[in-house]
């Protein structure tokens, strides 16, 4: 009998886990809560009235369908303890469980702990209140970064460079609660260029995927406000396997051991956003997921079985002697965003082109869509993904641009420079 493969979420980075899991040989049944309309164009069953947040429905959903596995796509019901729910059940789960997912839940959380286990990150400082965050800004070296302490959905880091934007973004954190009732992490600005590194985690060991690189402003050249994410592409130049597996001993270990320590050990994906800076890679944050949109330029390069390796994750020690074998092309995927994205976002916007992009060799994922009077329409912020592949980041870049422009909705954003910084290292 076909296992039974519950995925948790409706947003591109679910999509993609889908289409991978889709590729095993072990050929599972898949089921999607709640998914969304490119998933459920794929022949797999929604659950649109199980809320990726709502515990209770999801345990629900997975005891009454006699699920084998669930694979958890976003952070918030990972933070609310998810996994520990499934499992009181006797239900597996990939993902962290509650206690090991503070290291996204907590900004302040996670700096303690990097402090503690000697991984290397940026300097920092909590602001718990307005009058502390405007006292330290006061003596502050610019520019600096500041983080609200809650999920923000990529949204609640504020780079300021001057004193003058460092206090208008004290205002949003604390008198608008534009992220909700929550603390302020005042960073240490770093330069160099960003890598995104997911590692596989048994509770014992981390195994490193692919390398990605993300865009997250929402203009061409990094410029105007963090989303969640505009764009990826993978590999990167200069960070072969070896590399990869020499950044995830020096900072995924460390937390996967301080971890298992502390009784808490990590399961999942550990995703480390790191800043290649002059004194060597420092971290930028770490997710307890896999990453949006890294995940949709790193699961197309996977030829393992994804299943496999994710049933592995879930057992201590399960991952010891797995291999990860990853095809030689790139993978560029660009971000299609609806008007007004990531302030706001346009919905019920008809959505053109999606079979033209596909038949132009593109895979496009769903993000942010939905189903209206038999049109697929905007839903989200982030609607559509599109990824190329190809021999060369220039190859692949051109597939995944001509198939976006083959894609149409009103007030339709995206950037034009994803993976331009791999064409220019490696020449093609």
């Amino acid at each position: 009998m076909a296992k039974r493969v519950l995925v948790i979420g409706g947003g591109g980075r679910e999509h993609a886990l889908v289409r991978a899991l889709r590729r095993s040989p072990q050929e599972p049944e898949l089921l999607a809560a709640p998914g969304n309309a490119g998933i459920a164009g794929d022949g797999v069953e929604c659950l649109p009235d199980v809320g990726a947040e709502d515990l209770d429905a999801i345990v629900a959903a997975a005891k009454e369908r006699a699920v084998d596995l669930v694979v958890v796509g976003p952070e918030a019901p990972l933070v609310a303890g998810v996994v520990d729910a499934l499992a009181a059940e006797g239900i597996a789960a990939f993902g962290p469980t509650r206690a090991a997912a503070r290291i996204e839940g907590s900004k302040a959380y996670a700096k303690e702990l990097m402090r503690r286990v000697g991984v290397p990150t940026a300097s920092h400082t909590l602001l718990r209140d307005r009058e502390t965050a405007l006292a330290q800004l006061a003596c502050a070296s610019y520019p600096v970064v500041l983080k609200a302490d809650v999920l923000a959905a990529g949204k609640g880091v504020i780079i300021c460079p001057d004193e003058a934007s460092a206090r208008e973004a004290v205002e949003a954190y604390f008198t608008e609660r534009r992220f909700g009732e929550t603390e302020v992490v005042l960073e240490e600005y770093l330069e160099g260029e960003e890598l995104s590194l997911l590692a596989l985690c048994d509770g014992e060991r981390a195994i490193p995927m692919a390398p990605a690189q993300d865009y997250k402003r929402i203009f061409d050249g990094d410029e105007g406000p963090n989303t969640g994410g505009m764009g990826s592409y993978s590999p990167v130049p200069g960070i072969d396997a070896e590399r990869a597996r020499e950044l995830a001993e020096q900072i995924h270990r460390p937390i996967v051991d301080a971890l298992r320590r502390e009784g808490t050990p990590y399961h999942g994906i550990l995703y480390a956003g790191l800043m290649l800076t002059a004194q060597g890679p420092k971290v930028l944050e770490f997710n307890c997921r896999f990453g949006d949109p890294e995940t949709q330029a790193v699961l197309p390069r996977l030829r393992s079985d994804l299943l496999d390796l994710l049933e592995r994750a879930t057992r201590p020690g399960g991952l010891a002697g797995a291999e990860l074998d990853w095809s030689a092309d790139w993978a560029v995927t660009v971000v299609l965003a609806s008007r007004g994205y990531p302030a706001s976002s346009s919905k019920g916007d008809v959505i053109r082109g999606v079979g033209a992009a596909e038949a132009a060799g593109a895979e496009v994922l769903h993000a942010g869509t939905a189903r209206r009077d038999g049109e697929l329409v905007t839903a989200g912020g982030r609607v559509l993904n599109v990824t190329g592949m190809g021999p060369t980041p220039g190859a692949a870049r051109e597939r995944a641009y001509a198939a976006a422009d083959l894609i149409e909705f009103d007030g339709r954003q995206l950037r034009r420079d994803i993976a331009a910084r791999a064409v220019e290292k490696v020449g093609a």
